[in-house]
């Protein structure tokens, strides 16, 4: 389980079939999830200035790529006695989005990003998504996009300041809207009502 907030900028020193080596100055230890650009994976190497990745296939189709390259979000996975800081990220990649609008503000830029339709469902108005690894509100939501408004301190301390139109974010949606929707769809699949203990443990998970 991560937290969205960035530990360290990485750099990518290689990407070959499915090993993505990268240079940090984090000690990781041989089986640690770390999570790289919001995507959960698991040190197969340590090396002498960083680690060795390993990525599955199921990850390669979601992801693009393209993300895998250049500078990267570093985080790794939280410890039982860590301070719970951001929200609970998964490091599951839903969906990837493209930055379409940016805006500037007095105290903050804007950014719209479009998304698949069928994703809208899972970010919320005011709750938490998670980009490129990244803990963020979302502001508004629209038919297929959605707008975050990030505050100087976040785009000074992660990659996200150099984005432009047209860039590709891994996006990690809210996990109890997907959970939510998940168990409604089996009940109504099967005609069977919810329990009022049931009710009770959805809304205990908030």
């Amino acid at each position: 389980m991560f937290t969205g907030l960035i530990r360290e900028i990485g750099k990518v020193k290689s990407y070959q079939n499915n090993i993505l080596t990268i240079r940090s100055n984090h000690k990781a230890k041989l089986g640690d999830s770390i999570a790289i650009n919001g995507v959960c994976l698991t040190v197969i190497k340590v090396n002498p200035d960083g680690f060795d990745l390993e990525l599955a296939d199921e990850t390669r189709a979601v992801i693009d790529e393209s993300k895998l390259s250049g500078e990267v979000h570093i985080e790794p996975a939280m410890q039982m006695h860590d301070r719970f800081e951001g929200h609970i990220v998964q490091g599951h990649i839903d969906c990837m989005g493209e930055i379409v609008e940016i805006t500037k503000r007095q105290n903050g830029t804007d950014y719209i990003i479009k998304v698949d339709p069928k994703q809208i469902a899972y970010i919320i108005p005011k709750g938490s998504i998670t980009i490129d690894g990244v803990s963020l509100t979302v502001n508004d939501v629209y038919e297929d996009r959605f707008r975050l408004t990030i505050i100087p301190h976040t785009l000074e301390h992660t990659l996200i300041g150099t984005y432009k139109k047209g860039t590709k974010v891994n996006i990690e949606t809210d996990m109890f809207a997907r959970y939510i929707e998940h168990i409604l769809t089996h009940r109504a699949k099967n005609k069977k009502a919810m329990s009022w203990e049931e009710i009770d443990a959805i809304t205990m998970s908030y």
